[in-house]
C-alpha cells in the first residue's frame, strides 16, 4: 500500500506520506500520551492514531474527507467519521484533545482558521497536539489531494506551520502554547484553549 499527496500539476509534494500507513514511531506514541480523553483526531487519514488509542480504551473518533483513506481507517478497526472538520462535528465543546498530526494543521490552507475552528470543538482547557515544520520552515499554500494505491481523494488547500509562526498562529485562535518540542526529526506543538 502507497500513500502520497499530490499537487494540481501532478507532483508529489515531499511529505512522509508512507508514514500515514505505517506502525506508530516513538515520537507519535510521545504525542499521544499527552492526549486526555476524549479525543478528535482532524485528519485522520488512514486512522494509525485514533486506532492507537482506541486499542488502548481511549474514547477518540477520528474525521477526514477521503474515502480512501477511511476506508482502510475502516479496514483496521479505527473509529471514523467521513466529516470535514469545518462541517458539523459530534461532540462539538466536548472534546478534551483535537489532534492535528502529520501535517494536518494545514487542511484548508490556513492555519489560523483551522486553529480557531479546532478550539471551538474543544471543551474550556482543552488542548491541541499538533506537528509543525522545523524553525525557519516558510509557509506556503498548495491545492492537494491524498492518493491512496492510485485511488485519488477530493482537492483541499493545504498549508505548512513551522514553530517559528506557532505563537502568533494560535493566538489569534485563543490558544496558548504550551510547549514545544522535537521527536527524532520531526517538530510538535501542545495548545491549549483559554
Amino acid at each position: 500500500m502507497t500513500a502520497c499527496l499530490r499537487a494540481t500539476d501532478g507532483r508529489s509534494l515531499a511529505t512522509p506520506a508512507d508514514r500515514w500507513l505505517a506502525p506508530l514511531a516513538p515520537e507519535d506514541e510521545a504525542v499521544l500520551a499527552r492526549a486526555m480523553p476524549p479525543v478528535l483526531d482532524v485528519g485522520c487519514g488512514p486512522g494509525r492514531h485514533v486506532l492507537a488509542l482506541a486499542e488502548r480504551g481511549v474514547l477518540a473518533l477520528g474525521i477526514d474527507i477521503t474515502p480512501a483513506a477511511l476506508d482502510v481507517a475502516r479496514r483496521r478497526g479505527a473509529p471514523v467519521l467521513a466529516r470535514s472538520v469545518f462541517e458539523s462535528v459530534p461532540g462539538a465543546g466536548r472534546w478534551a484533545s483535537a489532534l492535528l498530526l502529520d501535517g494536518n494543521v494545514g487542511i484548508g490552507g490556513a492555519p489560523e482558521a483551522l486553529l480557531e475552528r479546532v478550539a471551538a470543538l474543544l471543551e474550556p482547557g482543552g488542548i491541541v497536539l499538533v506537528e509543525l515544520e522545523p524553525p525557519g520552515a516558510s509557509r506556503q499554500v498548495e491545492v492537494v489531494r491524498l492518493d491512496i494505491d492510485g485511488v485519488d481523494g477530493p482537492w483541499f488547500p493545504w498549508s505548512a506551520l513551522g514553530t517559528d509562526e506557532l505563537a502568533a498562529t494560535a493566538a489569534v485562535a485563543g490558544l496558548i502554547v504550551e510547549d514545544v518540542w522535537a521527536g527524532a526529526d520531526r517538530w510538535f506543538g501542545m495548545l491549549r484553549r483559554a
